[in-house]
């Protein structure tokens, strides 16, 4: 497999995370949104619960970066697909992690979240997707 080609197919997996990401938040709130709130007392806990949790990504982050140095040192080198496989792995569970906060929001719908703090966590997930991109230097 060229390069390009396992670029092609990290950033097509890049787009299938990032819609498992957001979908269940875009679902649940057009399926439940208008229902009544089963602990409204709930929704802030939830929502700081959210945001919150962008800070496990960190760990996740020094990981992710890690291997793209590891990868980029290996290019045009015979461990160069070995590398490419270990920097998929670790960017896969990073972007899981990264997904928590539109999963959380997902959550908080039941609670009675409004509008504006679920549109936060969604942009929370995506700003933290964005950094999963792999950079152009890498091919």
């Amino acid at each position: 497999m060229t390069r390009g080609q396992v670029r092609r197919r990290l950033s097509v997996n890049w787009w299938q995370y990032f819609a498992l990401a957001l979908l269940p938040l875009l679902v649940i709130n057009g399926l439940f949104g208008d229902a009544e709130a089963l602990a409204p007392i709930l929704a802030m806990p939830f929502f700081i619960a959210g945001m919150a949790s962008m800070f496990v990504s960190l760990k996740f982050f020094g990981g992710y970066k890690r291997g793209l140095i590891t990868t980029q040192k290996a290019l045009d080198t015979p461990a160069e697909p070995a590398a490419w496989i270990a920097l998929a792995a670790q960017r896969r569970s990073a972007m899981l992690v990264a997904s928590l906060p539109a999963w959380i929001g997902a959550l908080a719908v039941f609670v009675g979240l409004e509008a504006v703090p679920l549109v936060l966590l969604g942009l929370a997930t995506a700003v933290l997707f964005y950094l999963y991109r792999i950079p152009r230097q890498l091919g």
